[in-house]
């Protein structure tokens, strides 16, 4: 069973409930509820506000089991959503991704709460590790610089590492507390295996997934916030960001992805929705049992059977630049003879020759693989036969430059499922189920009070 110890707040709890009635009872007005639903609430059809309640002019901080929320780390959190997101976000979303970061910083304490109270420990070590992994990966940032950036968007190395800590903390209490209990047969994954063979060229589907939960009566606040997000990722925000800062699935820690999928594993709406979706498409709210989720479609592939994407190409790059003050017309003539002497070129082995008569840089790579590069060039480079070029690309800042296809090799049959990762999958989404309750009885449980 599990143990809390409260700070003295709750016992001011039923005080400050009787002085806001006392105080707002003047100003209070009554508001019929014909449609009300039924449930086990017993509230009644006739029903009196007494004062009013707007959130928009709350200040955002909040005391939380007596761990204090400043409008500080409220503003460095939603700094660093914007950084993430290429900084191009609306004075009217700021206010709105404002009151959703305090709720998830609240969440977010109430889960460090949790794993202190149970013993984990997260080393500073651990957090320093994965800080410069998110530096590299999701900022394209150097590590020896990247302090100084997040301070030049108003954020702070501080509040991205408590935002790892949390995670870290809450999945390692997950695996302690909950990943024990999870039972997967041997016979339930096997019976999957089997399905999967008979499905054997049947379309299956990589998904990245937003998922916010939602009660009957929040759903409409819960679908409009999602619709926001929808929008900024549609605009060009980073679909992993908000996914790490605002999705409720366990699967946040990843950025939503929910790897490799059937549609038979899904629910229903979600299903429908991924095979109407295309590659790099993002859809949503869509209702989902307990909530909504924000779809983004990675990839797509045929069950069991060889992607050509998969080939390994061995490619030869010829590049040349512009000097600065290059016009357009210039630099469209330099490419034209650029394009006139490279798609002459007879093979791999003559394009040394021909890159140092026309000034081109050469650059050689034997582990391409098709589906890492642009939507574009791979179709075009799926299409050539080993020795010819493709077309010129570019632009006058990045300069112009062809691809020459020295040799390819295809993908074999793509292999059986494995046994562990179809087990793995499984204890996931069950670990996923249960941390949700977690998390909602630890909101219930919360003394939350706000300034």
């Amino acid at each position: 069973m599990r143990t809390r110890t409260f700070s003295r707040n709750a016992k001011y709890a039923l005080a400050a409930t009787a002085a806001l009635f006392a105080a707002t009872a003047s100003t209070s007005q009554t508001v019929p509820n014909s449609s009300a639903p039924q449930n086990d609430l017993n509230i009644p059809e006739q029903l009196t506000i007494f004062g009013q309640n707007d959130p928009n002019v709350r200040r955002a901080t909040a005391l939380v089991n007596g761990d204090i929320i400043t409008g500080t780390d409220v503003g460095h959190r939603l700094a660093l959503i914007i950084a993430a997101n290429g900084g191009t976000v609306s004075e009217e979303e700021k206010q709105r991704l404002r009151l959703q970061v305090l709720r998830n910083l609240i969440d977010e304490t109430l889960q460090i709460q949790e794993a202190e109270a149970n013993e984990i420990v997260i080393s500073p070590e651990e957090v320093n590790q994965t800080f410069n992994q998110v530096a590299q990966q999701n900022f394209r940032q150097d590590i020896s610089a990247f302090d100084e950036y997040l301070r030049s968007k108003g954020s702070s190395a501080a509040t991205l590492k408590r935002q790892i800590k949390g995670e870290l903390a809450w999945n390692r209490l997950l695996r302690r507390n909950i990943q024990p209990f999870i039972n997967v047969g041997e016979e339930e994954v096997n019976t999957i295996i089997e399905r999967l063979k008979a499905s054997k060229g049947t379309t299956e589907y990589r998904i990245g997934e937003i998922y916010m939960a939602a009660t009957p009566e929040t759903a409409e606040q819960i679908a409009s916030n999602m619709r926001q997000i929808l929008d900024q990722i549609r605009q060009g925000g980073s679909f992993v960001a908000y996914a790490r800062q605002f999705s409720e699935a366990s699967t946040a820690v990843t950025g939503g992805d929910l790897g490799w999928v059937r549609p038979a594993q899904l629910p229903q709406t979600l299903a429908d929705a991924a095979e109407q979706m295309d590659v790099g498409q993002v859809v949503g709210p869509v209702q989902v049992p307990g909530g909504f989720s924000i779809l983004y479609l990675i990839d797509e592939r045929q069950i069991l059977t060889a992607d050509p994407r998969d080939a390994l190409l061995s490619l030869k790059q010829l590049s040349i630049g512009f000097p600065a003050g290059t016009t357009e017309a210039q630099a469209t003539a330099r490419a034209a003879q650029f394009a006139e002497a490279t798609q002459g070129i007879k093979g791999c082995g003559a394009a040394n020759e021909v890159a140092a008569s026309i000034g081109a840089d050469v650059v050689d790579n034997d582990q391409v693989r098709l589906k890492d590069l642009p939507g574009p060039l791979q179709e075009t480079l799926a299409n050539l036969q080993i020795g010819q070029a493709s077309p010129p690309f570019g632009s006058v800042a990045d300069g112009v430059r062809v691809l020459i296809l020295c040799g390819r090799d295809d993908p074999q049959s793509a292999s059986d499922p494995s046994f562990d990762q179809i087990m793995s999958q499984l204890e996931n989404e069950r670990i996923n189920k249960r941390a949700q309750t977690y998390l909602r009885d630890l909101r219930r449980d919360a003394i939350i009070e706000y300034n």
